[in-house]
């Protein structure tokens, strides 16, 4: 479980990185490709975070 949650927590930064990225960046297609990075990575959260959900005995 920890490694779960180790997990999720760096698809949360790495999320968090690539929308700053995108942010700051100057060339639009890099803009667009960090922004679809950043929404990849908070899929992949969420779908981490929903298995650590159902893996936690009831």
């Amino acid at each position: 479980m920890k490694d779960m949650q180790a997990h999720l927590e760096k698809l949360r930064v790495e999320a968090e990185e690539c929308e700053l990225i995108s942010k700051l960046a100057t060339n639009q297609a890099k803009k667009e490709l960090f922004a679809k990075l950043a929404a990849h990575h908070r899929t992949l959260a969420a779908e981490v975070e929903k298995a650590i959900g159902q893996s936690r005995p009831s």
